[in-house]
């Protein structure tokens, strides 16, 4: 798998993204999958929001989420933690960093905004397999670091199954599901960076175990990827700690 990273200039509020794609990224080909930060979507949408006080921003947070945790022990960091979009993230992806001074939010919807790039990639450069994905990134439990995740997707499948299919010694494999969205978004976030590169896109070309559709997510392919709360492996954490509501609920 190559993941090349794409330099842009600034971009900044007032800047469109179409344009920007014009502007910056090289001739695509069959197969390739472009991969794009959620910020710069962010920022072309006008999901910016000033603040002045730090009390401001966790306000801002608890709107942004579904549920989420305040208290003594996320506060020490300047975190809340929350759930937002089925995704448990820290701050709902709410972002200073990059941000000029101004607070960073996730996209409005971003499955139609990555649907509306990868109809418009597919016709400009009159492709029939091409991938689109805007990434984020986000922490592991007990792991110090970041690394990248899929917010959504557009023109593969999101997830490979493995279940009922045999394993080297012809076991049969139960629960194996791999999450191609998140790995290629991993991979792309990687050599994006995550701090002054300035490198806000990339494009990976020969990825394997990818498989590419001519049409839009379906409503129960992006139902798919998500695990009800209740049914998760960690279920026992998740269920046994004082969620609040907040503002998308």
């Amino acid at each position: 798998m190559i993941v090349t990273p794409i330099k842009t200039d600034p971009i900044v509020l007032g800047a469109l993204l179409f344009p920007v794609l014009d502007q910056f990224l090289p001739p695509l080909h069959n197969g390739d999958i472009v991969a794009i930060t959620s910020k710069i979507i962010s920022i072309c949408e006008g999901r910016i929001q000033a603040i002045t006080t730090e009390e401001e921003k966790q306000r801002v947070i608890r709107e942004e989420s579904e549920r989420y945790i305040d208290t003594e022990l996320t506060r020490r960091y300047g975190f809340q933690l929350t759930i937002a979009h089925n995704i448990l993230i820290p701050n709902a992806g709410v972002d200073e960093s990059n941000g000029n001074g101004q607070l960073i939010l996730w996209p409005k919807d971003a499955m139609r905004t990555a649907q509306e790039v990868w109809e418009y990639l597919r016709k400009k450069f009159s492709l029939t397999r091409l991938g689109v994905i805007i990434t984020d990134s986000h922490t592991t439990m007990l792991r110090k670091g970041t690394m990248g995740i899929g917010l959504s997707w557009c023109g593969f499948e999101a997830l490979k199954n493995y279940i009922g299919t045999p394993d080297i010694f012809k076991r049969e494999l139960r629960v194996t599901k791999s999450h191609v969205l998140d790995g290629l978004a991993a991979s792309a976030v990687l050599v994006m960076g995550e701090g002054n590169e300035q490198t806000p896109m990339a494009v990976i070309q020969e990825a394997h175990n990818v498989v590419f559709q001519d049409h839009p997510p379906t409503r129960e392919e992006i139902q798919d990827i998500h695990i009800p709360v209740e049914l998760d492996l960690y279920a026992p954490l998740l269920l046994t700690v004082p969620w609040q509501k907040g503002g998308r609920s």
